[in-house]
């Protein structure tokens, strides 16, 4: 069978002053028609750089130094701009990572789907529409016609990855390129937006390129396989092959970080009396819109959660989105203020207290956030992200220093960084100012909202071990938030199971992984990208060490 595509000694140079010369070297690889090939690598590894060269993505100042992109006759790589927009969406389509960032917010889902047919077709309006109507069937969206008049805020994370996947293939290309496309969704949407690009795949024979660093979803769906680090492909080969036998030293040290789903034994201790936070019957509901002509829409995003944590003790909140486990955790901190509920933390309400009342008690329990960019200030060195919060408390400006430094080496980050800024580090070094900047205040309780979501396996195996690691230090206890179930078996030492505001299992994570009691936990549980690999692989520890030879 001839290639469909055929990626030959392809180079792409870097400016001058990057990390490395070339984003990525002497590639080559050929994507046949009706073949799913994962490429896999961590991030820097170059896996996006030879998408964005297929789609001619590339910005100005990063170019194609040799080699060719073959597709239909034409070098992509070299092509002229006018005959690369007739390829791009008609021939190659792509789904991008953040469908939030990719969506005009401004643009309803109809218009946004309608004008790939407006750019590249004759149709006429009522063709468009019936068209875009039969897309978001297709992909399975709900109330497909009140969706045609949606906005990209009103939809979920799962929805508007469908409508992206909908514009994708609104012309039947030949290739889909998905990069990424299921990193921040909970296990439920990932296996549905799997499903779905497998089924449309067959029913049209495309050829897909499935970008992604995490290997259950490539155990899921992949066909070949090939790994890319630090801009060099270093295998190659069908799934079955790469994932249960792989030769190259990263592929094993990619696959020894993955969490085997299965829950180490753990020692029992006895659980310290009392808890140091206790959530009683919290409640939070919201409300938006309502109207003389339309009904208000009330979501309980917690409705009668109880729960206790105890020092030295990782409770887990697990749950699609949606489910409330992050408003539960924003409760928890008092970023949020719930309708009702007791909260106490070493025996202290804090739930009715005050701003000026619940300021003493606000470095006693800090927050590490999902997107550590995000919550970094650009404008602040590292030093001065992590200090704010000890001078703020009164803390001496020198001695508030002194410590920013000290824990820039708890959490293995080196002391030049102090002087650097967000924007200067790798996400999982962000991760590790965000740790920092919340152990500051010698905190008893952490909670991890998603802190480790959008990070690569081995990047996050790394946190996760520096958490448990600062856990027995500091016997911190730690409010685990989190939809990845892998990560939740390993680092948990109990686990709440929520859906729609409520806690519908809690118990033992081990427990809990072996025989669920609740058929929300089940389908969650089943619903697990390659939970069934590994089956004939050697085991993997908690720690994400490899037993036994690859």
């Amino acid at each position: 069978m001839k290639p469909l595509l055929k990626v030959e000694n392809l180079s792409i140079r870097l400016p001058a002053g990057g990390d490395r010369e070339f984003a990525i070297r002497n590639v080559n690889y050929d994507l046949m028609p009706g073949e799913i090939l994962c490429v896999v690598g961590e991030s820097g590894s170059g896996k996006s750089m030879t998408a964005n060269a297929i789609m001619g993505l590339l910005p100005k100042v990063i170019t194609v130094d040799k080699g060719a992109v073959i597709f239909d006759g034409y070098d992509l790589a070299s092509l002229e701009e006018h005959r690369a927009r007739t390829l791009r969406g008609n021939r190659i389509s792509m789904i991008f990572q953040e469908p939030m960032t990719a969506l005009n917010p401004l643009m309803r889902v109809e218009d946004q789907i309608a004008e790939v047919f407006l750019v590249h077709t004759k149709m006429t309006r009522k063709q468009r529409h019936d068209r875009t109507l039969a897309l978001l069937e297709d992909v399975g969206l709900p109330d497909p016609h009140k969706m045609l008049r949606a906005y990209p805020h009103q939809l979920s994370g799962g929805q508007r990855q469908r409508v992206m996947i909908a514009m994708a293939l609104a012309l039947e290309p030949s290739i889909l390129i998905a990069d990424e496309p299921t990193t921040a969704l909970d296990v439920t949407t990932q296996a549905q937006i799997l499903k779905l690009i497998k089924e449309l795949q067959r029913k049209h024979n495309t050829a897909v390129m499935f970008i992604t660093h995490d290997f259950g979803v490539v155990a899921e769906i992949a066909d070949r396989v090939a790994v890319m680090e630090k801009g060099e492909m270093v295998e190659l080969g069908n799934r079955d092959a790469v994932l249960n036998n792989p030769q190259h030293d990263y592929t094993k040290k990619l696959i020894a970080a993955v969490p085997p789903l299965v829950s180490p034994k753990r020692e029992i201790k006895p659980l310290q009396v009392p808890p140091i936070l206790s959530v009683e019957n919290l409640c939070k509901t919201y409300r938006t819109g309502g109207s003389w002509l339309s009904k208000a829409r009330i979501v309980k995003a917690a409705d009668d959660v109880s729960f206790e944590l105890h020092r030295g003790e990782t409770l887990g909140l697990v749950g699609e989105s949606g489910s409330g486990k992050s408003t539960v955790s924003r409760c928890v901190v008092r970023l949020l203020n719930s309708d009702s509920g007791k909260i106490r933390l070493s025996g202290s309400e804090i739930q009715s207290l005050g701003t000026k009342e619940l300021a003493p008690f606000r470095k006693r329990i800090q927050m590490v956030f999902q997107d550590p960019y995000a919550s970094l200030n650009p404008r602040k060195t590292i030093g001065q992200i992590i200090a704010d919060g000890p001078i703020a408390q009164g803390m001496p400006r020198k001695d508030a220093f002194a410590k920013a430094a000290e824990l820039l080496a708890l959490v293995e980050l080196p002391i030049a960084a102090i002087d650097r800024y967000p924007h200067e580090f790798s996400g999982g070094q962000r991760q590790r100012v965000g740790i920092a900047r919340a152990l500051a205040h010698d905190p008893e309780v952490l909670v991890a909202d998603e802190a480790i979501s959008a990070l690569d396996v081995s990047v996050q195996a790394q946190i996760l071990d520096l958490i448990e690691t600062l856990k027995k230090r500091l016997n911190l206890a730690v409010l685990f938030v989190v939809h990845d179930l892998r990560v939740a078996a390993q680092v948990c030492d109990r686990v709440i199971v929520m859906q729609k505001g409520k806690i519908v299992e809690m118990g033992d994570t081990r427990q809990v992984f072996e025989s669920p009691a609740h058929d929300y936990t089940k389908s969650l549980i089943a619903s697990i990208p390659g939970a069934n690999w590994r089956s004939d692989t050697t085991a993997v520890t908690a720690s994400g060490v490899q037993e036994g030879a690859a």
